[in-house]
């Protein structure tokens, strides 16, 4: 986990404290229990998903926005 994963690490932590306290609250089969574990579930399912995809610098979308840049020019040795 990254030190940008803390804090939205702690919101899920937060959303399943919660839906464990609804189903105690409304009943294992009760709506509102499903959908406070579904919230948990997107969550874990972003978290998941930013995992996968590699952030690109600034100047790689630079590079992509200005193809004809100088920058963007590649050297053979």
């Amino acid at each position: 986990m990254s030190v940008d994963d803390k804090p939205f690490q702690s919101e899920l932590d937060k959303a399943r404290e919660y839906a464990r306290a609804v189903c105690a609250d409304k009943g294992e089969d009760a709506p509102e229990c499903a959908a406070a574990w579904d919230v948990v579930e997107e969550m874990q399912a972003e978290i998941s998903h930013q995992h996968q995809i590699p952030k690109k610098s600034n100047f790689d979308q630079y590079l992509e926005e200005n193809p004809e840049a100088p920058e963007a020019r590649m050297y053979e040795d």
